[in-house]
């Protein structure tokens, strides 16, 4: 009985055993396969999180290379010198702004990467409608240049008409000042004694010479002014004093004039003669000989001399 007994105890600790064993071989294989599951997406995370993270720093790559690519774009259109020039310089330091703080964030998130490539976008955006608006200024201002050298040419041409016109016009000017000058002849000076019945004669001797009749003929021309002229006579004796009235008369043009006496003419057109006489301050000349100039104002226009014995 006791022998029953003690097998059954036996039996009973042995399903026992048995029954912890196998809870404690599950637990130790349920223990070990959860590790070994954690250990791999341990290991499946880390990978994922670097290719997460590669991509990203492709993506900045990518876009810092747009970002340069677009600085030159904009260094391009500057050099264009158009009135967009200084709002294109800004724009490029809103380029260089971003690609500084792109550079200097280190592990950009995702979302990060989506602002970054947003302001490149709005970037590129804003460079093709400035390039757009450059090309518009400068088709305009190469119109404009071709319109001011067509202007420049007509300027130039109507300057050379104007020129040739002015040219032209001085020419006949000068032709029609030369043309209407009024030219003398027959210059005569002449002593004369006059008779005590009045009657003159005329002498070379210079103790009979009481006056000088000094005389010219002024020619026809037809388009020269006509009414008064006044034209001035100088006589000059030996001694180079200007007798007469030894008057001086002034023209305005830093010119004057020492005369010996005036003659006046009504000119209408025609040959006139003209005369003038110069009495003696004395009874008579002094011998020697006399030189007589005839001035139309401060010109000269004809001379001649008489010498008394």
């Amino acid at each position: 009985m006791k022998k029953h007994h003690k097998n059954g105890w036996a039996k009973a600790l042995f399903a026992l055993l048995f029954v912890f064993g196998l809870g404690a071989t599950f637990y130790i294989f349920s223990k070990e396969s959860n590790l070994n599951f954690d250990l791999s997406k341990n290991i499946t995370d880390k990978k994922q999180n670097t290719v997460l993270l590669s991509e990203r720093e492709l993506a900045q790559k990518d876009i810092l290379d747009s970002l340069n690519i677009l600085k030159l774009a904009y260094d391009v259109a500057i050099l264009e010198k158009t009135s967009l020039s200084q709002q294109l310089e800004i724009e490029k330091r809103n380029v260089e702004n971003l690609m500084e703080i792109i550079r200097a964030s280190k592990n950009p998130s995702r979302d990060q990467i989506v602002l970054y490539r947003k302001q490149l976008s709005d970037l590129r955006l804003s460079l093709s409608s400035n390039v757009l608006e450059v090309k518009k200024l400068k088709s305009q201002n190469k119109n404009l240049l071709t319109e001011i050298e067509n202007q420049n040419v007509v300027m130039y041409q109507q300057k050379a008409e104007n020129d040739t016109l002015v040219s032209k016009q001085k020419k006949l000017e000068s032709t029609l000042k030369d043309a209407s000058r009024l030219t003398m002849s027959n210059f005569k000076v002449v002593a004369l004694l006059e008779k005590k019945s009045g009657k003159e004669l005329e002498t070379d001797r210079a103790k009979n010479a009481q006056k000088l009749k000094v005389s010219f003929t002024i020619n026809g021309n037809s388009i020269a002014k006509t009414g008064k002229r006044i034209f001035y006579v100088q006589v000059l004796d030996q001694k180079n004093t200007v007798l007469g009235e030894n008057k001086l008369i002034e023209f305005g043009n830093d010119k004057a004039l020492v005369y010996s006496f005036i003659v006046a003419v009504d000119f209408q057109g025609k040959p006139a003669n003209v005369y003038g006489i110069l009495n003696s301050e004395e009874s008579h000349f002094l011998k020697g000989t006399y030189f007589v100039n005839f001035f139309d104002k401060q010109e000269l226009f004809g001379n001649t001399s008489i010498t008394l014995e």
